[in-house]
Formats: structure tokens, sequence, C-alpha cells
């Protein structure tokens, strides 16, 4: 494996100096982009998007031909893995995803167990490798799995919550059932994120989306606890190069230092912390990833301009570690234009910055 000719994203993951802020963005091939809703139209579901992967291949492209950015990200569901279990995973308008057999009984919980990913989920390492041929080392491909704690509260409560209530339920009254989930799901995200690595993925990013809604103690035994697990299983070296690893925590702006201290490479940040104040906590531990709010968007490309901007002086040079996004994922509504003019604020407003430092 070679480094791509844009390498900048994975040089700052890594913390090594680059010429500029790289940026890509969470969801960056999604519901806003015209050319994506025609793709997903043709496919005609988006179970069927995510399943065959060259119609996976071409979405993930599609915002790299519009916009100038530092890295391509798999397409796919954080839900694949819960639906490789059994679980039998399904869409519906306006209501997101849905398990048809949530885990509810303890006998389906024991009977739990962790697909083989290149047998169950063969079609997303087959899009891996052919997203990395597609891409031509042009830039990095980051390959992704939601976090143990996440995919649990889907895979308990039956879909997404406002109150996990189920799942809270469980963790309170029966903790060693919610551990056995952890443990099997913990065993799953490992296999599959280095199936990812194997199949071409050149850094991994787990996204724990539900983190955030656990008190300090329970986020410590029931999502960090597996978080570090995972990190401690990965690939970290393939074919003579590092592969970094990014956790993402929604809402866990509280627990840096401890999330600093699993062994990843990077934190995804959300767009409720000062990046700069990340950076006094977690010092050079970690890189950083992040942080602008996703709303900014809707805004004018001025303002948008002045609001990355602000992100980024609040970072500063601290020689490199930053990778911009946003705080989540960009919204179906963004205006696409906007985006260009992000990217360009990014990278013309990083430059800037080192160029006054010289």
């Amino acid at each position: 494996m070679t480094r791509p000719c844009n390498d900048s994203f994975l040089r700052a993951l890594l913390k090594e100096p680059t010429a500029y802020t790289p940026i890509w963005l969470m969801r960056q091939a999604g519901r806003y982009l015209p050319e994506y809703c025609e793709t997903r139209r043709r496919a005609g579901s988006f179970l069927q998007l995510c399943k065959v992967p060259a119609l996976a291949c071409e979405v993930t492209l599609q915002p790299l031909a519009r916009y100038d950015l530092d890295a391509a990200i798999l397409f796919s569901d954080i839900l694949t893995i819960p639906d490789a279990m059994g679980l039998g995973l399904y869409f519906t308008d306006g209501e997101g995803p849905r398990f048809e057999r949530p885990l509810r009984e303890e006998w389906a919980i024991r009977d739990l167990t962790a697909p083989d990913p290149w047998d169950h989920l063969r079609y997303v390492t087959d899009a891996v490798a052919e997203i990395r041929r597609a891409l031509n080392n042009s830039v990095p491909l980051i390959g992704f799995s939601g976090s143990p704690y996440t995919l649990a509260c889907y895979m308990v409560e039956g879909g997404a919550s406002g109150d996990y209530r189920r799942i809270k339920s469980m963790l309170y009254d029966r903790p060693d059932l919610l551990h056995h989930i952890l443990s099997v799901t913990s065993d799953a995200v490992s296999a599959y994120l280095n199936a990812q690595i194997e199949s071409g993925a050149q850094a991994v990013m787990i996204f724990d989306s539900w983190g955030g809604s656990l008190s300090a103690a329970a986020y410590q035994e029931f999502s960090l606890a597996y978080l570090r697990r995972i990190v401690d299983g990965l690939i970290r070296e393939r074919s003579g190069e590092r592969v970094p690893s990014i956790v993402f925590t929604k809402g866990g702006g509280l627990w840096l230092e401890a999330i600093a201290d699993v062994g990843c490479d990077a934190i995804g940040l959300d767009w409720t912390i000062d990046i700069g104040e990340a950076r006094r906590r977690v010092g050079h531990r970690v890189a950083l990833q992040g942080n602008l709010d996703p709303a900014v968007l809707f805004a004018s490309p001025e303002r948008i301009a002045c609001e990355a901007g602000k992100v980024l002086d609040s970072y500063g040079l601290h020689d490199s570690g930053h990778v911009f996004n946003l705080g989540h994922g960009i919204s179906q509504f963004t205006p696409p234009e906007h985006v260009a003019a992000l990217v360009d604020a990014v990278h013309s407003h990083s430059r800037l910055q080192r160029g006054k430092s010289a």
C-alpha cells in the first residue's frame, strides 16, 4: 500500500505537518446531492444502494467529483452488522431504520453471534476494494462502523429512540445481558473494520452516535471499555503504512481525556465544544477532527467562511493534527453550493494561517 497523491488527511491524523487543513464531511455522499438522489432512485431502495458494490462506489465518488475533498468515506450504513446478525433491517419513509426482530428476549441475546465479514458482509468488503480501485490512489479511503453501544441501542430499541427506555432498563436491571450484546458486537466490529482495512481502507472511524446519552459512569462501563477493546484489536499497519483510527462520541465532550486514552489516533468532536479547549485538554496525544455546526451550511457563503475561520483559528497551528469536519452529518437540506464554499474557505484560510507563521 502506498500513500495517496493527496495524503494530507492521513498526515493530519498522524500529526504530521500539512500544507493546509484537510477536510471531509460526515455523510458527504447523501441526499443533499441531486446525483445521489438519482442513483438512489435507480437502486430502488437505500439498502440496495448499500448492498450493490458498484452503486456504493458510484455514490462514494460523487462528492469528490464536485468538491476538492481530502478523503473519501465508504458509502454504507452503521446497521449492516446487526442486519448480518439476523435482526432483519428495513427502512420506512419518515421513520428511519427499523428491525423486524429486535433483541427483547434473553434467549435471543444469548444466541447472538458475530457474523463473518468475509461471508455475511462481503458486499461491504467488495465495495471497499472497488472504491479503492476507482480512486486510483488520489485521496485516502475511510472505512467505518458503529460503536457497540450505538449498535446495541438500535438492536434493543428496534430503531431510533427518543428516550432509550428499553436499553437503559436493560443497562440498570440486567447489565449482564447488555454486556453480552456489547461483547459479541465488539468482536463483530473488530472483525468488520479489519476486513475493511484488508480490503483497502486506509483509515477507519468508529461512530459512537449515542454514547453521549449515557451517564459518566455508564459511558465508561458500557461504551468506552468496548471502544478500547476494538481499538486494541485493529490492524495498525498494512503494507508498510499506518492505518489511523478515529473515535467519535457525539455528546462526548466531557470525556475527551478518557477517549484519548483508548489508543485511537484521533477524536471526532461535535459542535458543542470549542476545539481550542479540546486541544488544550488532550494536548498532543491525539489529532482532532471537527467541528463546525452542520446548520452553518444553511447560512450565506460569507458567513460559512467566517464560521469555518473561527474553528481554524481556535484550533491554531499546533504542528498540524487537525482534520476539518462538521460536528455531525451534513443535512439533506444543505445547498450543494454551500459545501463548495466551505471546502474552499477551509483550504484558503488554513493556507493563509501557515503562510503567516512561516
